[in-house]
């Protein structure tokens, strides 16, 4: 979960104290400030246009949409890693109950997408894989998944969130059919706004299972008798959208824009270099997250063979660095913005667990 920027803070501050005064007078602008951020959001991931994003509540909420609006038959499997988060793996274990098989295989840190591929057969309907794994911080190839699926007719679902606002990521040359991901890390946004595209082709075959005024061809018009979905990814957003939410989010994507993704991925290459090079320095540390740059992202993942991970951790969070336990080792994720020195406490934090 990442600070929010001093713009973000403000865009939220501002629109509680129009709530606060004037009500719903504003609401015109509100609409047209999330029209904004649709087509902001289109622009980060290269989609074809702001129709292709509909803004829902979380990761788990649009990975659920894509699992219960696919229609299955009984025989069918999913593919995924045993290493995945929990959000991309629950949707399609759900599936059990319509007969449809979870094929789960272990992550290979020397070829990732082998074991993935290898397990891909004719019952095949879908293959699931986060961009970059969370717990190792390694990054997938998706566009030669994507190959393989292809090949064998298989549907391809990315769960981006930890790889959208930390590098550049394009959703056509990704190769994807499907991608959701939440606006709380990378992007600097807050909890509670997730999004999902899905190739145009897809809005209208898959399923809707949520219905309310907002999906509709005709939003404002409450008083006809008939009514059809929008044929934008709006039919995803069935009822009011988070405001609040968007209006972070809308700000965040600004800061991204300013500043330019190639300029965020170099600089967060940079700080990445720095954590695994500092780690390794250390006596008794081993990296989780490998070394080469294609495979690399925002997070450095590590183990301190000598101290328990636990006892890290603790020793860690007392001396206010932010950074969970994953992998059985310890995660960092800098971003673009943390000041070197910052880093450096990081480390110190670590070496001084190590004398412990």
């Amino acid at each position: 979960m990442s600070p929010w920027p001093r713009r973000t803070r403000d865009a939220v501050v501002a629109i509680a104290d129009q709530v606060h005064v004037q009500g719903a007078l504003g609401y015109a602008d509100w609409s047209r400030m999330e029209d904004e951020t649709h087509v902001k959001m289109a622009d980060l991931i290269g989609a074809g246009s702001s129709d292709e994003i509909a803004f829902v509540r979380n990761t788990s909420d649009a990975l659920s949409m894509v699992a219960r609006g696919l229609s299955w038959t009984p025989g069918q499997n999913v593919v995924f890693l045993r290493e995945e988060f929990p959000s991309n793996r629950y949707p399609w274990e759900s599936l059990a109950e319509f007969g449809v098989a979870s094929r789960i295989v272990d992550l290979d840190l020397a070829d990732p997408e082998a074991p993935l591929i290898a397990a891909l057969d004719d019952n095949t309907r879908l293959l699931a894989v986060s961009a970059v794994q969370y717990a190792s911080g390694i990054r997938m190839d998706l566009p030669r998944l994507a190959e393989a699926c292809r090949e064998r007719d298989v549907l391809f679902c990315v769960d981006a969130i930890q790889q959208v606002g930390a590098l550049p990521f394009d959703v056509n040359a990704s190769g994807a059919d499907f991608v959701a991901f939440g606006a709380h890390k990378w992007l600097l946004g807050p909890e509670g706004v997730g999004v999902l595209w899905m190739r145009p082709e897809w809005r209208e075959r898959l399923r809707l299972h949520a219905f309310g005024w907002h999906m509709a061809e005709h939003p404002g018009d409450f008083d006809a008798p008939a009514w059809r979905p929008t044929a934008s990814a709006r039919r995803f957003e069935p009822g009011t959208t988070n405001l609040l939410g968007i209006a972070a989010l809308n700000a965040s994507l600004g800061l991204l824009e300013d500043v330019g993704m190639n300029a965020v991925e170099a600089l967060l290459r940079q700080r990445v270099r720095h954590l695994a090079t500092g780690l390794a320095a250390l006596p008794g540390i081993s990296l989780i997250t490998p070394d080469a740059p294609a495979r690399q992202a925002g997070i450095v993942t590590f183990r301190a063979g000598r101290v328990d991970t636990g006892a890290l951790h603790k020793h860690l969070v007392a001396r206010k660095v932010v950074c969970v336990p994953r992998a059985g080792g310890i995660r960092f994720s800098p971003h673009f913005y943390t000041a070197p020195e910052v880093l450096d406490r990081a480390l110190n934090a670590v070496e001084d667990a190590l004398r412990a």
